[in-house]
């Protein structure tokens, strides 16, 4: 299959979603600071760290393929909750999230003949979790490199009580938006 676009990302979650709808790709992934800005809204801030990826890995690659880029961030009360720092980090986070609703913003870059770009924001509900349940989660190592310190896709899905919005979103590429945006590149799917 010939390559279409260029992924700036390491994430095996967003490698299947692209996988998912046959969109062939090479990683690329880029490394730029993830710190969000003082009184950035998460809105901004996962739109601006999708763009500075994308056109970070422009400036290293060029432009002969397009290049994606992504970023999803958990928020509880306009609190951005990244990736945990260590363990007590992770189940702080957790304990915040039980019993409550969140959402989980996810921006998409695509850089090509133009530059566009989508937003999907998705309502997540955690059922109430026991202090047993959230030491099992973190020691099942899951939670180590997730925003939020959860993974709806894998053992973090049992505390989903319910959702609202795009599951692929939450799991790191919102694909009707992406799909929306390869489109407009005169990118085919399913190929």
């Amino acid at each position: 299959m010939t390559v279409q676009i260029i992924l700036a990302s390491a994430s095996p979650r967003r490698m299947e979603l692209l996988d998912q709808i046959k969109v062939a790709y090479k990683a690329s992934p880029v490394d730029i600071d993830e710190t969000p800005l003082p009184s950035e809204a998460p809105l901004d801030y996962v739109q601006r760290l999708a763009a500075e990826k994308s056109a970070a890995c422009v400036a290293r690659l060029g432009d002969s393929l397009p290049v994606l880029a992504a970023d999803t961030a958990v928020v509880l009360d306009n609190l951005i909750m990244g990736k945990p720092k260590d363990r007590d980090d992770a189940l702080a986070m957790l304990r915040l999230l039980s019993g409550r609703m969140h959402r989980v913003y996810s921006a998409v870059s695509l850089r090509g003949r133009e530059h566009g770009q989508a937003v999907s924001i998705t309502e997540v509900t955690f059922r109430f979790l026991t202090e047993c349940e959230i030491e099992a989660y973190w020691h099942s190592g899951e939670p180590a490199d997730k925003a939020g310190s959860y993974a709806i896709q894998g053992l973090g899905g049992v505390f989903v009580e319910s959702i609202s919005g795009s599951f692929s979103g939450v799991v790191g590429l919102p694909l009707f938006e992406t799909a929306e945006l390869l489109s407009r590149q005169g990118i085919g799917l399913f190929k």
